[in-house]
């Protein structure tokens, strides 16, 4: 979704770059190594840490994980929890209140049962009745926080892939800080931030691309200072059946995958977290309600709208704004 536009030398300094698999994807590191500082092999200690760490925290592809664990517990249950996976449940529980229930994160059970999630079987359309038994396992209001424990009053399934990346980044960018790494571009399953410059002095640039699954065409180009970036999109994993595209872009309030024009959303924010949920909550709502969303918040946003001759695109206000900005 999100190509990084590199270049630059010439001068004491050098650009450092690593990078490995990650949540079933793929990470890079991108930096300006300056006198001092640490080389790429003990970055990439650090950084591989912090991914470790949020794998064996929130990946629900491993039975052992912190919140795979309290998956598998059944109704009227509780389980103590790091403090980072009650902060992400309290950003999750922000983002569905105000998208009115249709962003949640308890929406494991309906990935599963369309084809979309890790205990998933065959891709297709599911009864009405398996329907209406799998949602009343869903519902981010079944979850509640009591002290450092998480509970829930209904056997519903928690899943972070829609912020868990955005989280990593963040923490990796804080890393980076840290180590005194002020010019860096930090990417994960696509979700990235960017700060500094690159080694020409020129800003990181990334292409926004067109949603297309044969073809990488860039839609726009923006350069990033200090934020995160996101893009979501419904182009990349469906299935069609009867003649009908069903994307793994749920409504939690339908129980059904979007049925919208909007192709994809990005969005800039000084938080790559916020970002990541933010394009997700954004592509849910579609191009209207997600529009009047993002206006209402001064969200930088960028739709792409599937029209009969093409793609349309449409920024909000604060996009154009933060498109090329630094971070305030």
């Amino acid at each position: 979704m999100l190509v990084g536009m590199l270049s630059g030398c010439g001068n004491d300094d050098a650009m450092e770059s690593f990078g490995g698999p990650t949540m079933g994807s793929t990470y890079s590191i991108k930096y300006v190594r300056q006198t001092g500082l640490p080389g790429p092999a003990a970055v990439q200690v650090e950084v591989e840490r912090i991914l470790a760490g949020v794998d064996r925290q929130l990946s629900t592809y491993r039975s052992d994980s912190d919140i795979e664990r309290f998956n598998q517990l059944p109704a009227n249950s509780c389980q103590k929890m790091p403090p980072s996976i009650l902060e992400l449940v309290r950003v999750g529980e922000q983002l569905s209140s105000q998208s009115d229930g249709s962003f949640d994160l308890t929406v494991e059970p309906l990935l599963n049962l369309w084809g979309f999630g890790p205990q998933a079987r065959e891709e297709k359309v599911p009864t009405a009745q398996a329907l209406a038994e799998v949602r009343q396992r869903v519902g981010y209001r079944h979850l509640h926080i009591e002290g450092d424990e998480l509970c829930k009053d209904a056997a519903v399934e928690v899943d972070f892939n829609s912020i868990a990346a955005g989280y990593a980044v963040d923490l990796i960018a804080a890393r980076l800080e840290a180590l005194g790494i002020h010019n860096y571009l930090a990417e994960a399953t696509g979700e990235l931030k960017a700060a500094g410059k690159k080694l020409d002095g020129s800003p990181w640039r990334i292409a926004l691309e067109e949603p297309r699954d044969d073809q990488q065409v860039a839609e726009r180009i923006v350069a990033i200072d200090g934020y995160g970036l996101s893009t979501s999109g419904d182009y990349r994993n469906y299935f069609v059946q009867g003649g009908q595209r069903f994307s793994h872009t749920f409504d939690a309030r339908t129980g059904a995958p979007v049925s919208h024009t909007l192709a994809s959303v990005t969005v800039i924010h000084p938080s790559a977290l916020m970002a990541d949920g933010l394009s997700t909550l954004l592509l849910i709502l579609g191009p209207e309600r997600g529009w009047d969303y993002a206006e209402k918040h001064d969200i930088g946003a960028f739709f792409v709208i599937r029209a009969d001759t093409g793609f349309v695109t449409r920024t909000s206000h604060a996009f154009e704004r933060l498109a090329g900005g630094k971070t305030q």
